[in-house]
């Protein structure tokens, strides 16, 4: 694997053997925070008063969008609960030379540097106020007592990983999310929107990031 700069300056890694860029060559860092952050976790704490929120994410890969949720959640005074389902963790060495220290502050990255390997066996008090799992397992044998308010899908494109786009996939992962919990996705295709409708979710087109017209951003009914 190789490092990519894209569109924003920010690094993202180009997999080669699945062919494809862990974030969008057009800006890994503003797509993270456009899709997962504004789309996601603000629309979630703007509907919901409380200053305690869980998140469960598809795909940890590089760790941009926990550490930006991370830091986030510091500036809010937020109690964070993060769980990242990844089957393919990448090495401490990759992770640590992406250059995402430059977009968080040094007591977040400091904490992710520490914390990283620990967490992919078991869970850490990554700070007083936020907790984060590294779950290393395919996303069906992802299993967990816990329920989510918001859902970072972000898995390769189904053109790559169609496996992890499939109904079954879709049904299982989001059985974790609490009613009136949300779910964001970079994508966004006729088959997704029909499989959420189906899961009884409600489903909207949300501003894409640089680069894609439309996302999608779902609510669990019930």
């Amino acid at each position: 694997m190789e490092f990519v700069i894209t569109g924003d300056g920010s690094n993202t890694l180009y997999h080669p053997e699945i062919g494809e860029h862990y974030h969008s060559k057009h800006g890994a860092l503003q797509e993270s925070r456009h899709v997962f952050l504004d789309m996601g976790l603000h629309h979630f704490l703007a509907k919901e008063e409380t200053n305690e929120v869980s998140v469960l994410e598809v795909g940890f890969g590089t760790g941009l969008n926990f550490l930006l949720t991370a830091d986030d959640a510091t500036r809010r005074s937020l109690q964070l609960h993060y769980c990242g389902i990844e089957a393919y963790p990448l090495p401490t060495d990759v992770i640590f030379a992406t250059g995402y220290h430059r977009f968080v502050q040094p007591a977040t990255w400091a904490a992710f540097m520490q914390n990283y390997a620990q967490a992919l066996t078991t869970e850490v008090d990554f700070a007083e106020h936020i907790r984060l799992k590294i779950a290393h397992e395919k996303l069906m044998d992802f299993q967990t007592d816990d329920q989510f308010d918001v859902l970072y899908f972000d898995a390769f494109a189904a053109i790559h990983q169609p496996e992890m786009w499939s109904d079954q996939s879709l049904a299982h992962i989001c059985s974790y999310l609490k009613p009136g919990g949300i779910f964001v996705t970079y994508a966004i295709t006729g088959n997704l929107k029909r499989s959420m409708k189906a899961l009884g979710f409600t489903v909207e087109k949300a501003p894409g990031a640089p680069g894609k017209r439309e996302m999608l951003r779902a609510t669990k009914v019930g």
